[in-house]
Formats: structure tokens, C-alpha cells, sequence
């Protein structure tokens, strides 16, 4: 890290895979951060993945790393359920808070965080917004090399049957649309820089876990704007996202996750050819999406630049998400709140 003159310090609440594998490493590869304590429900566990990991102190409870005046800013990778109310208890203690996706279990819920003091950042943590593939493919959209950017098709999968992981327990926020199905919703609105007027879905649940195992949807952006997804937990591994314009077409092949230090891709696909014959291949240059995604929070706690995305965004991703819901509930199209 090329350190700021006074870099934010971060605690980390959990020793979540998440956190230790992902976002730990992000930070320490940031420009404006360090990670200064991590928290675990148990003294011994925080003391096993400080010394793991090299972190300076462990404290044996959530709340004491909560007290600790020595941190700025607090990353919240904790199961679902526990989003809202940490991140509450995290702001009243006088800290900004990077919260996992997704930021709730309902949009009922994450507003509450909207009457939070707010001289403190909230905000979720969507790594994607960040990544250089992300930044290029919106400079490529806006530039009108696609033409009119009109459709956009996601599929995110993988394979987790497992009874005991928390993305298989419906009562605390598991299921499909809630792990990764926020992904597909956020490309909508970051390359359309628009917002859904109304959603339908198509969802089935396992039947032993009730949570939603395949999952599709269709976002309706208005002028004939439209995205297009499926996720899925229990299916084979694989993701792609494709941006079709009136002109041309763009392929992001690893749009969530871009492994970390490593140079990706993108097609630029004028479809003269078929099977990507006509296709030109636009390499992005190696990057950490989650250290840039801390280096963006830590310029906003620094005062350096604006908060781009808040607490208001992270309420419109849940209002979102709750309309897929009542789709399913309904049998058919579902209005989103207005902004």
C-alpha cells in the first residue's frame, strides 16, 4: 500500500471466508487503508485469524470492536440477518460501515439506515462498480459504440447443496436472488444509468431449504430497455454478461468475479461473423476490484470526493430485489417503489 498521510483503519466484523480471502487482501492493496482489528463471536477464533492474517488486534466480541476508538471504518461481511442491525450499532458507535450485499433482508429494513447521522458513510459493498472492465464497458455504452444500448443478458451460477451454509437457510436471507442475484440488478441500472419501472420472475425453490435454488428475471428500464438474468445456487459454475446495442455487442466474461490481481477481458462484438468470428478482444490491465472498491470508500470517509453510492442506493437495490419477491408471490409483473 502507497499509504495516505492518515489512512483509514479498518476493523473487520467476522472472520467470514469472505472477508479473510477477498476483501482483507483488498484493503491491504488500497491506497487509503489499513486493517487494523478484526472480531470474532469468541476471544480464540479472533486470536487464530489475527495471527493468520497479521492483524494488529483481535477483540473476542463484536461489540468490543465496535467500541475500539481507534477505528474509522468498519467492514460488515456477516450473514444477512445481521446487515441492518450491526451496521446500525456500527454508525452509533461512531463508525462508517462497507456492509455486504445484500445490505438487508427487506427494503423495510434497510431503510431504517437512512435515518442514521449522516456524517457517517454507509454504503454496500458492490466490488463489481469498481473494477476497470466495469469502468471501460460503461465508457464503451456511453460513447455509443454499441448504438443504442437496449438489452442486457446476465447469468451467475454455481453449486452449493450443503444444509449447514447460510446461503441455503432461508429464515436468515439465503437463496439465489439474495447472494448474486443483486449482481445482475445492479449491471441494469449501472450501464443503463437508469432505474427498473417494473419486474417479473420466474423462481423455483428447493424444497427441503425453501429458498429460491433458479431464479430468472426481466426488468423493464422504459424505451424499450430491458435486462434479462438468471442465477442460480445449484447449477454448474459460470457467468457471463452481454450489452447488446442497435450496433454492436459487448461480452464481459467474468464480470463478478474477476480474479483478483489478474488482467481480464472484454469482446467487442460487431456480429458480422457468427460464433465471435468478428469479435475484438479488449484486454483490461490486472486489478484487485476489492481494493479499488476500499480505495473508494476510503476517499469518501477521507473527505477526498463524494459518496457516489450511500445508503439511499443500497434502499433502492432491496426495493429491487422485494419487487422480484412479489412477482413470484403475485403471478405477474411487479411495480418498483419510486425513488
Amino acid at each position: 500500500m502507497t499509504e495516505t498521510a492518515k489512512p483509514v483503519r479498518w476493523g473487520v466484523l467476522s472472520t467470514a471466508r469472505i472477508a479473510r480471502e477477498k476483501v482483507i487482501p483488498g484493503i491491504r492493496r488500497s491506497k487509503t487503508g489499513t486493517v487494523a482489528a478484526i472480531a470474532s463471536r469468541s476471544q480464540e477464533s479472533a486470536d487464530a485469524a489475527a495471527r493468520a492474517l497479521g492483524i494488529p488486534v483481535a477483540h473476542g466480541s463484536y461489540e468490543a470492536l465496535l467500541a475500539d476508538p481507534s477505528i474509522d471504518a468498519i467492514y460488515n461481511p456477516l450473514p444477512n440477518h445481521l446487515h441492518v442491525p450491526m451496521t446500525i450499532a456500527a454508525v452509533k458507535a461512531g463508525k462508517h460501515v462497507l456492509c455486504e450485499k445484500p445490505i438487508a433482508l427487506t427494503a423495510a429494513e434497510a431503510r431504517q439506515l437512512l435515518d442514521l447521522p449522516r456524517d457517517k458513510l454507509v454504503a454496500e459493498g458492490f466490488m463489481v462498480r469498481w473494477h476497470p472492465q466495469w469502468l471501460k464497458a460503461r465508457e464503451i455504452v456511453r460513447s455509443g459504440e454499441l448504438g443504442e444500448l437496449k438489452a442486457v443478458q446476465a447469468f451467475f451460477s454455481y453449486f452449493n447443496d450443503d444444509p449447514g451454509n447460510i446461503r441455503n437457510r432461508a429464515d436468515i436471507g439465503g437463496g439465489a436472488l439474495m447472494d448474486i442475484g443483486c449482481y445482475p440488478m445492479v449491471a441494469g441500472r449501472f450501464f443503463f444509468d437508469a432505474e427498473p419501472l417494473r419486474v417479473v420472475s420466474l423462481i423455483d425453490r428447493d424444497p427441503a431449504f425453501g429458498t429460491d435454488r433458479l431464479s430468472s428475471g426481466l426488468m423493464d428500464f422504459g424505451n424499450g430497455r430491458r435486462l434479462e438474468f438468471t442465477v442460480a445456487t445449484q447449477l454448474a459454475p459460470f457467468q457471463r454478461l452481454q450489452l447488446v446495442g442497435t450496433r454492436r455487442r459487448l461480452e464481459i466474461t467474468i464480470p463478478f468475479n474477476a480474479p483478483q490481481g489478474e488482467g481480464v477481458s472484454l469482446k467487442l462484438d460487431s456480429g458480422a461473423k457468427l460464433g465471435d468470428a468478428a469479435a475484438e478482444v479488449l484486454e483490461i490491465a490486472p486489478s484487485d476490484q476489492y481494493a479499488e472498491l476500499a480505495d473508494a470508500f476510503g476517499r469518501a470517509v477521507l473527505g477526498e470526493v463524494p459518496a457516489p453510492y450511500a445508503a439511499e442506493d443500497a434502499v433502492r437495490n432491496m426495493e429491487i430485489l422485494d419487487a422480484l419477491v412479489r412477482s413470484e408471490r403475485d403471478g405477474g409483473w411487479a411495480n418498483v417503489s419510486p425513488l
